[in-house]
């Protein structure tokens, strides 16, 4: 279908339905995933002053923005195949709810303003904003199709999140948590991938790159990074951390990684991390007490 293909009550700008379907296309409850641009400060042990806090929101902010502007631009390249997701079948673009010309547009503008606010923040921020930008219109457009290469880009996306708040405040990032970072990123694309294998009816036909997987496959590539995070993150609490106390949230890491799993392979969750981990209130509470914990040790031990 062309970008000129008409829609139902959404059609003209001026409906409100327009711009309540459009900002539910830039997938708010998925802007969680932009909180790692607060490691950087949270970690650094600058969370408590107020100007590098507020540089912080605004990186949020703008990948806030970034995310909604690439998202957009996913649902127009992937529409007919989301009609066939049980889910994604009813994201506005899909079920022909917004025009898809002016989604287009709109991502346009989205994604030129959020770009023009990170330079304006900083260079570093701008580069790191535009690198981000580049790779996740890559991967709707191509990488998502190449085997391996798709989650390893989806895992680069919070890695540079994180990088994009370092940025903003100048400071410097341990590698070991980089490292921490993009094997648990890894660890949530393949537990997805997963998902969507296991529970879809014609996987294939949604994602077309789920057929280069199997189920033992990535059972295997799950095990090896589970292993890695929590491995790598007790490495950071030891040597790369600025309190050695911060070792003991080693467990609530553990935890909550078991619990996923428990989640992902007995209860069919994994599909939406972003959903997965609002709705269950134990895999919750341990985000919340490992969150406290840093704090507390961080800022006051």
């Amino acid at each position: 279908m062309s970008l000129l293909e008409s829609s139902g009550r959404a059609g003209t700008v001026t409906s409100r339905f327009f711009w309540r379907y459009l900002f539910l296309s830039l997938r708010p409850k998925q802007w969680t995933k932009n909180a790692f641009v607060f490691a950087a400060i949270l970690f650094s042990r600058h969370l408590l002053e107020l100007p590098l806090l507020v540089r912080t929101i605004q990186v949020f902010i703008i990948f806030c923005l970034l995310s909604g502007s690439t998202y957009l631009v996913n649902d127009l390249v992937d529409r007919e195949r989301d009609r066939l997701h049980p889910r994604k079948k009813y994201r506005p673009i899909a079920a022909g709810l917004l025009p898809p010309l002016p989604a287009a547009v709109a991502a346009g503008v989205t994604l030129a303003g959020s770009l023009s606010w990170a330079f304006a923040l900083s260079w570093q921020v701008g580069l790191v904003s535009l690198a981000y930008a580049l790779q996740t219109l890559a991967y709707s457009f191509y990488l998502k199709d190449m085997v391996i290469i798709d989650v390893f880009v989806v895992a680069l996306g919070f890695v540079l999140r994180v990088v994009a708040g370092a940025a903003a405040i100048m400071v410097p990032v341990s590698a070991w948590l980089l490292i921490a970072v993009i094997l648990l990123a890894l660890f949530l694309a393949l537990c997805k991938r997963r998902h969507e294998l296991v529970s879809l009816d014609n996987a294939t036909a949604h994602r077309g790159i789920l057929a280069e997987y199997s189920v033992n496959l990535l059972d295997q590539m799950i095990a090896t990074v589970t292993s890695a995070t929590v491995v790598v993150y007790a490495i950071y609490t030891f040597i790369g951390a600025p309190r050695p106390y911060l070792m003991y949230t080693v467990p609530l890491v553990l935890f909550g990684i078991c619990r996923y799993l428990y989640l992902t392979y007995r209860c069919q969750g994994g599909g939406e991390p972003e959903s997965l981990v609002l709705r269950d209130k134990p895999l919750a509470a341990t985000i919340l007490l490992w969150a406290a914990g840093c704090f507390i040790i961080l800022y006051w031990l």
